[in-house]
């Protein structure tokens, strides 16, 4: 058997000190997680991260930097995640789009707000990926390429 991560794309969203969340339900629980989602066959991880902000928030998303490359396994599954974690810049919300049936609620929540919900994170790259996106951590979009037919 061939082994290989699960790709995955997410994006720290912050406006006036507050991060954009989703509340979800995993296996029976509530969590927290930024917009984050699988990338889909045939599409980049712009065109990725673009479609799971928009599918998870209603919102329109610019991505503007790279901040992480994250490899992470997660203790309640055999599953090891290849996590490429995007900041930029999100519209107003569109009153007309649903959200994905995965989705309770979108937040805007301080760094201490997710620090005290700790436990009911979905990951701890949340917190990880802040962090680097606080301390300034920065990569240009310019490091990833795609050789995807148009």
């Amino acid at each position: 058997m061939i082994w290989k991560p699960n790709v995955t794309v997410a994006a720290v969203i912050e406006r006036e000190g507050r991060y954009l969340m989703v509340e979800e339900v995993i296996g029976g629980k509530h969590v927290f997680n930024q917009p984050a989602g699988h990338l889909e066959p045939g599409e980049s991880l712009i065109q990725a991260i673009t479609r799971e902000v928009l599918e998870e928030t209603g919102r329109d998303f610019e991505p503007r930097w790279l901040i992480a490359v994250s490899l992470w396994q997660a203790s309640y599954q055999e599953k090891t995640f290849l996590r490429f974690t995007f900041t930029g810049k999100v519209s107003d919300k569109h009153t007309n789009l649903a959200l994905d049936e995965e989705i309770i609620a979108t937040h805007w929540l301080t760094r201490q707000a997710l620090e005290e919900r700790q436990s009911s994170l979905r990951s701890p790259l949340v917190l990880e990926t802040i962090a680097s996106y606080e301390s300034g951590q920065r990569y240009p979009l310019t490091l990833l390429q795609s050789f995807l037919p148009q």
